[in-house]
């Protein structure tokens, strides 16, 4: 199987990584991956105390048009902290994808 590259986007809240999942997978042939999430220490004076991680894989260019769609959903409910694609990411990068911080206390 063929390397593929992941497009992550920060955004704020879990409605609105939903939002911006849905719109991602709706504009690209991508898959996501599950959920991430974090909580900074200034959580009190961010719009929404709770940073999720949206993870998008397929081509490069299918997980740009997936990460271009999903935040023109996040900038219209809570806004987006960051996004970037990366278009191989080796092995010691694929280990972290898998880790998720949602079933955690």
């Amino acid at each position: 199987m063929a390397q593929q590259a992941v497009g992550i986007i920060e955004v704020f809240g879990l409605v609105c990584a939903f939002v911006a999942g849905d719109a991602g997978c709706k504009a690209a042939n991508v898959t996501m991956e599950p959920f991430d999430r974090n909580k900074p220490a200034n959580a009190d004076a961010l719009p929404v105390p709770l940073i999720i991680c949206v993870k998008f894989r397929g081509s490069v260019e299918d997980v740009t048009a997936a990460l271009e769609a999903a935040e023109e959903a996040a900038k219209n409910l809570t806004g987006v902290v960051s996004k970037h694609v990366i278009a191989g990411p080796v092995a010691d990068t694929e280990m972290m994808f898998k880790l998720n911080g949602l079933d955690k206390n």
